[in-house]
């Protein structure tokens, strides 16, 4: 799986989790007529707003990002293609904290509250890595993809040779750009 669509479905899933976890503290809330749940989890996603908004604010690679990318073993052949399982593979701890969440929801609806705000950091603070890494990619004329590895194992990506873009100047084409 491509580096760049695995980033897109890890901030797309993470909101998702977070509005499925969210609709779930509000039912549980009102299911429970108990409205101080439900203004403070939504206090609480605002202010998970705020944080991931600021931590996501850059347009540039991330440090982790970019430790990941400069780390990238080089390759000759396009890897096998599984999206389904490199996602299940490598976002698992996600799917745990939603399904024990969603468990212990009837112990009380603040919980499946709280686990939605750090989703929402969560996707808020990965929004622009998938851009960022595209500009990489086209400024160094490469493509990285997901390596398959262990699902306790960090990530690994394999750096494969792409399509350099080349930008037009007034006197012709900018080298290296």
């Amino acid at each position: 799986m491509r580096f760049r669509d695995f980033l897109r479905a890890t901030v797309l899933l993470s909101g998702g989790a977070a509005t499925a976890l969210g609709v779930l503290t509000l039912v549980a809330a009102t299911r429970d007529q108990d409205d101080t749940v439900a203004l403070v989890a939504t206090a609480w996603w605002v202010v998970a707003t705020l944080v991931g908004g600021w931590v996501g604010r850059r347009f540039e690679v991330s440090p982790p990002i970019a430790r990941l990318l400069a780390d990238a073993k080089a390759g000759t052949m396009m890897p096998e293609i599984r999206p389904g399982f490199t996602v299940l593979n490598r976002l698992w701890p996600l799917l745990l904290v939603v399904i024990a969440a969603v468990a212990l929801s009837f112990l009380g609806p603040q919980i499946p509250g709280i686990a939605a705000g750090f989703t929402i950091i969560w996707a808020l603070a990965w929004r622009r890595q998938e851009s960022a890494v595209a500009a990489v990619e086209e400024r160094d004329g490469v493509t990285f993809f997901v390596e398959r590895t262990s699902p306790f194992r960090p990530v690994q990506l394999i750096r494969l040779p792409g399509f350099r873009r080349e930008r037009p100047t007034v006197n012709g084409v900018e080298p290296g750009a």
